[in-house]
This record gives structure tokens, C-alpha cells and sequence, in this order.
């Protein structure tokens, strides 16, 4: 049998004048501000009006939850899920909002959101919509409720109109990406200072110049991103994956060629797609002097720096690679000894296949997988607005079935069609929202790891899909590696027994053209491993 938590009873509607709260009874005002409706009420408005409220029905006002220029057609709203987290621990008995379309997207969420606020024992007070707790009251509430949703609704429809017929013109619609300006007609023109920037960056990242050298530099002139911030790696990547500045104007799901003016030229913007991709693919592991596939996931169990490639070259020309930590090789302040690059990625490498593609383990996160996409599906509302279907095609049925019976008015013809606009409404809201859920049958989510299991752990492209997979750091100790596994749980890190004898010989390292120089030959038997008994952790 499943317990719900009890419901707490909301105080009732003290009446203005009279001291009717019970005593450490405090409220909150929550006030929510849409930038799309240019006839809204400001913020500071609202929260005028509440206070009045609150002063005339002598409610303590002890906090105000806010929503900049967010439309109420969402609940994520930082404002509004602090408040209903506040409410859930018991920190107020009130709300004072403005209308009740403050609460929620459509007259459904509205009421979901005020009887959550109930159950938790917290009344919701509306300072232009006056209704009681009389059945009149409440059929008023609703009817306002669906007041708001109709005209939130013919509002989103005009603005969605009007942004389709600008993109139909290539004209610009929202925010302006960096070297663009607003011309005379509404479409896009080049701002020629900032457009030079923009070709800046496309040319030095394409000479393979660090992203931080490039950044710090524009930081260090003094040149801003278009949102007038200062310049780090997210902002110069956005600029350099933006497909506007190569002429394409895009909106929504359509790009139309040749409608915005280009700035840089094909050549240079797929010249610089290469080198991005191969740093994202990689994630920095791709070297002139080779590829170390662990880079970013190695890390020295002495002082928890990150362990990063280098090579050398002995004076027969021959050439060797290793991970060194970066305290040692920057500061000299760790004497972690240098790890062969082939020997610890094939240890880390066997380590995942013996024991992180174990059967029970296969199945465990086949079935977290599983549960990580119901809760995400959740999270999505997925579950209400089938619900909200479900309830709409059994109305839908009692209309057909009075119509079977000979019951035909205009008004049943009407409602009809209402509820029939209204399915095909929750069906495409549905099919959205599931968009962004890859929904994989256990059995195929096992059939998929277990291909993994037969790998050649000297081969590097199948060392590199365990590592993506499967790996998120290892920690290398004088005589173990400590493995942590990309899925939660108990079973997420192991210890696996790795004996080095590698001899930190790397001295007197020249840097010739982005490689280092090693004075003499390592010893031929540099670095051995084995796997023993692994312990969890």
C-alpha cells in the first residue's frame, strides 16, 4: 500500500481591515514580468499592489520571489521553483500574486500549482482578481483562469506569426550574434568593427593557435562578446560554430543560404569545423607527438594533478611517449614518476573490460539507464500532458457518444471541436517533448555494452570508445590505479594493482617544434603491468 504525505489545510481568505492570520502567520508575494507583452505590468508594479494587499489584510510580507521577462507558458522559473521549495519546508502561510496567470502557463497548471500550494497549506491571494470560497468563487477563479489562458495563447500565436514572417524575409529576429547590426530594413548588416573580430578568431584558430592565448588577448584589448561580457573559451566556441557568419540565416529548424551577409569564407569556416572537431572528439588528446587517450582523465594520486602527454627522442631517433604530471613538469614540486604512455592505457583498458562489462554490470546499467530516462521523461512533464490527453479523448468519447444518443446543439458542436484542436495540440506537445528523450529498450541498451566485451585492448580506436564510454578519471599511485567509472553506485570505482618501473631519465628536455628531446634512451624494459585482484570501493 503506498502512503501519500498528509495535506496540510490552507488558512482561509482573511477579509481586508481585520486581523484574521494566525499568529506567526507570514506571507510572500511572488511577482512574474513578460517581456513578449508590451501592455504586462512591471515587476515593481506588482509588488506595490501585493504589499497593499497585504497591509489591508495585515499579512507580514517576509520575502518576494521574482521572474524577469519570463513567459508563464513554463515552470522553469528560478523565482517560482524557489518559492514552491520554500513553501514545501513551511516558511510561509500566504502568496499574494497580481493574477492568477502569474501562477501558471494555461488555466490547468494554474489550478495544479495553487492546489500544490494547498496541500502544503499555503493560500494564494490574487490582488486584481478577487474570488472567495464559495462555489461561485471558485467557478469565477476558473472562468478568469481561462480568461488569461486564451489571451496568453492569441498572444504567443501573433508573436510566433510575426517571427515567421520576418524569418520568411530574412529579417532579424531576437538577439543579434556579434559583427551583425539591425540595417534600415530589418535584415542583417555587417558591423564592421566587430566583424573584424569575428574574422580574427576564424583566422588564428584555423593556424592553430590555443584557444586561451586568443581569448586572453581579445580580454587583454579590451574587446567584448555581443553580449558585452568579457571573452572565455564557451563564448569563442559559440562564435566559431555559428553557421550566420558563412551566410546562412536561420530560424528555428529552417537555415536559408545567402540570407545574412557572409563574413568569413567557406574555406576558412570548414577549416576551422576540422579543428574543432578534432578537439572536441578528442578532447585534447590529438598531439603532434601522438595520441594520449587518457588526457583529461588522468590524474597524479600524489598531489591530484592532471597527468598530461609528452614525448621523447632518443639519439637513435627513436621515439617514446609518456604522461607526466603537471605540478612536476611546471613547478618540479612532485616527484611522480613518469608513466609509459602504452603501458597505463592498456592497464586502464583491460581494468573496463574485466570488470565494468561484467554481466551483473552490464545489467545494473542497463537498468539505471532505463530509470534515468522515465525520471527525465518525468521532468519533462511528459506524464501531465498525457494525462491532460487522456482526459480530453475521454470528453471527446462522452460528446460522440451524446451525439450517437441525438443530442446535437451548436454548443455540443462547438465543444467538439474545441476538444478535437485541443488533441492535436497536446499530441504535438507530447511528440516535442519526447524529442528530447531517446527512449532504448533494456535489452537493447545489453545487447550494445556487450559488444564492447571481445575488444583488442591494443587497439586504440577501441580503447578510445571504453574510455569515452565508460571512464571519468584514473588516479595513478606508486602501486595501484584508482579507476572511476562513468555510471553511479557502489560499483563505480575499483583498485586495480599497476607496478611501474618506469626511471624518471626525462632530463635536460629542449622543446624542438612542440616536441621534447630526450638525452638518452629509456631502458628497454621501461614499464610493466598486471591486474590482480581488484577491491571496490
Amino acid at each position: 500500500m503506498t502512503y501519500l504525505p498528509k495535506k496540510k489545510k490552507a488558512p482561509a481568505k482573511p477579509k481586508r481591515g481585520t486581523k484574521m492570520i494566525a499568529p506567526g502567520d507570514v506571507g510572500v508575494i511572488y511577482a512574474r514580468y513578460s517581456s513578449h507583452n508590451q501592455r504586462d505590468v512591471s515587476i515593481e508594479q506588482q509588488e506595490e499592489a501585493a504589499r497593499s494587499l497585504a497591509n489591508d489584510l495585515q499579512i507580514p510580507i517576509i520575502s518576494t520571489y521574482a521572474d524577469r521577462a519570463i513567459s508563464g507558458r513554463t515552470d522553469k522559473r528560478t523565482g517560482f521553483q524557489k518559492m514552491m521549495n520554500d513553501a514545501a519546508k513551511g516558511k510561509f502561510k500566504y502568496v499574494i500574486a497580481w493574477k492568477s496567470n502569474r501562477l501558471g502557463r494555461n488555466m490547468l497548471e494554474a489550478l495544479i500549482n495553487e492546489t500544490r500550494l494547498a496541500d502544503m497549506g499555503v493560500r494564494v491571494l490574487y490582488t486584481e482578481e478577487d474570488f472567495d470560497d464559495s462555489a461561485a468563487g471558485r467557478f469565477a477563479a476558473r472562468s478568469m483562469m481561462n480568461v488569461n489562458q486564451f489571451y496568453s495563447e492569441s498572444m504567443a500565436e501573433d508573436i510566433k506569426r510575426g517571427l515567421d514572417d520576418n524569418a520568411k524575409k530574412c529579417k532579424v529576429n531576437g538577439a543579434l550574434s556579434l559583427g551583425f547590426k539591425k540595417g534600415e530594413d530589418g535584415r542583417y548588416a555587417i558591423d564592421e568593427p566587430n566583424a573584424k573580430i569575428v574574422e580574427e578568431a576564424f583566422v588564428r584558430v584555423a593556424a592553430m593557435e590555443s584557444f586561451v592565448d586568443i581569448y586572453n588577448d581579445f580580454n587583454a584589448r579590451g574587446l567584448k562578446t555581443s553580449t558585452g561580457s568579457t571573452w572565455n573559451k564557451s563564448s569563442l566556441s559559440r562564435i566559431l560554430r555559428n553557421k550566420r557568419y558563412r551566410g546562412v540565416y536561420i530560424w528555428g529548424d529552417t537555415e536559408t543560404e545567402g540570407g545574412v551577409p557572409r563574413i568569413v569564407s567557406d574555406e576558412l569556416f570548414y577549416k576551422v569545423q576540422e579543428v574543432l572537431n578534432m578537439k572536441q572528439s578528442a578532447r585534447g588528446r590529438h598531439t603532434p607527438n601522438g595520441d594520449y587517450l587518457l588526457t583529461g582523465k588522468l590524474f597524479c594520486g600524489k598531489c591530484k594533478s592532471p597527468m598530461t602527454g609528452i614525448s621523447g627522442t632518443s639519439k637513435t631517433g627513436d621515439s617514446h611517449y609518456y604522461y607526466v604530471c603537471s605540478k612536476k613538469r611546471n613547478e618540479h614540486s612532485c616527484d611522480k614518476v613518469n608513466i609509459r604512455r602504452d603501458a597505463i592505457e592498456e592497464a586502464v583498458a583491460t581494468a573496463i573490460r574485466d570488470y565494468a562489462l561484467q554481466p551483473d554490470v552490464i545489467d545494473w546499467i542497463a537498468d539505471s539507464a532505463v530509470e534515468y530516462n522515465r525520471k527525465k521523461e518525468e521532468a519533462n512533464d511528459i506524464l501531465v500532458l498525457k494525462d491532460e490527453l487522456k482526459q480530453t479523448q475521454a470528453a471527446i468519447k462522452n460528446i460522440l457518444s451524446a451525439i450517437e444518443q441525438g443530442i446535437i446543439t451548436d454548443s455540443t458542436k462547438g465543444r467538439l471541436i474545441e476538444l478535437e484542436a485541443k488533441q492535436s495540440q497536446l499530441h504535438a506537445k507530447i511528440s516535442a517533448a519526447q524529442a528530447d528523450i531517446v527512449i532504448v529498450s533494456k535489452e537493447t541498451l545489453v545487447e550494445g555494452l556487450k559488444m564492447f566485451k571481445d575488444g583488442d585492448v591494443n587497439d586504440k580506436s577501441y580503447k578510445a570508445k571504453l574510455f569515452d564510454t565508460f571512464l571519468v578519471a584514473v588516479y595513478v599511485y606508486d602501486d595501484t590505479l584508482r579507476i572511476v567509472f562513468s555510471f553511479s553506485g557502489n560499483k563505480n570505482t575499483v583498485d586495480v594493482p599497476f607496478v611501474s618501473s618506469v626511471v624518471d631519465d626525462i632530463q635536460n628536455i629542449d622543446r624542438v617544434e612542440g616536441s621534447f628531446k630526450v638525452s638518452k634512451a629509456p631502458p628497454a624494459a621501461m614499464c610493466r603491468s598486471k591486474l590482480g585482484t581488484i577491491s571496490w570501493s
